[in-house]
């Protein structure tokens, strides 16, 4: 039984994860910006008597940050797990969007979860023991607009990971990356206003057409927490794990192409970009 805190717990793969752990007879300290919005998260704890605490926790706070994890130490007495999985969805084209907006991306998905990896590594590094799960994205692996915002939080997630990997080895503290593909979560269906007419529009409209196909066919957050679960048990002890139906599989579309192709992709016609995308996704992809 682990001591484990998941961030970004109130609906999506930190609510799967959290519930998924508990189940699986961790003690979970639950941490979300709005406690008010943890309805779902207490009718779940309460219904099945689950050992989940709910915490407030503000990734982009340094007293909120600072405030839960003295308070989950001093209960606790130690973490064993840390699953930096809150973010924010960020997409803009690079010329249109706003520096203002690429900080806020970057704030909650790069430093919001260094807040928290800073607040538990002295401990785990102390005793010698622990495992930091950091959740990206496959858009970690590669970029295709117009996720300009998001795709560079992740990268920079990545990058920093895969250095505290390196850093923590000698300390016997595991460091993961998983990253999940198209996952049905509020962040992926809860409709949004249509953008505003642009002259990259055309990657938006595939964007979108993607995951219009991939969500025909649904991945639930649990199949991710799944992954983070034999992660946090050491059944898995990879770096990267690719996560979700589809998470492996935009990866390795990816990889199939050199740069000069992936870039190439971004001048196709449509119908070019619909056959490319089917051939490695399988998805029937309409606009």
């Amino acid at each position: 039984m682990a001591v484990v805190v998941v961030t970004g717990t109130s609906t999506g793969i930190g609510l799967a994860t959290a519930i998924t752990l508990a189940r699986g007879g961790h003690v979970v300290f639950a941490g979300m910006r709005n406690l008010d919005k943890g309805g779902e998260l207490r009718e779940v704890t309460a219904k099945e008597n689950l050992p989940i605490r709910l915490v407030k926790l503000d990734i982009d706070s340094d007293s909120s940050v600072n405030e839960a994890f003295g308070g989950i130490l001093k209960e606790a007495g130690h973490i064993d797990a840390l699953v930096n999985n809150a973010g924010i969805l960020g997409r803009g084209y690079v010329e249109e969007t706003p520096i203002a907006f690429f900080r806020q991306v970057m704030e909650t998905n790069f430093f919001g979860s260094l807040r928290c990896i800073q607040a538990v590594v002295p401990s785990m590094r102390e005793r010698r023991s622990g495992c930091i799960v950091n959740i990206t994205s496959v858009a970690g692996q590669f970029g295709m607009p117009p996720q300009a915002p998001y795709a560079a939080s992740k990268w920079a997630f990545e990058g920093l990971s895969e250095c505290l990997a390196q850093e923590l080895s000698p300390f016997n503290v595991r460091v993961a990356i998983v990253e999940p593909g198209v996952i049905a979560t509020p962040m992926t269906t809860t409709p949004r206003p249509a953008p505003p007419p642009s002259p990259y529009s055309m990657h938006g409209r595939r964007m979108a057409a993607y995951f219009m196909a991939s969500l025909g066919r649904p991945t639930s957050p649990f199949d991710v927490a799944k992954t983070i679960q034999d992660i946090v048990e050491g059944k898995s002890t990879k770096l990267r794990n690719p996560a979700g139906a589809d998470g492996a599989t935009l990866i390795n579309w990816r990889k199939s192409k050199t740069d000069e192709e992936w870039v190439h992709l971004g001048a196709a016609t449509d119908d070019e970009w619909i056959a490319d995308a089917k051939k490695h996704s399988g998805l029937d992809i309409k606009f």
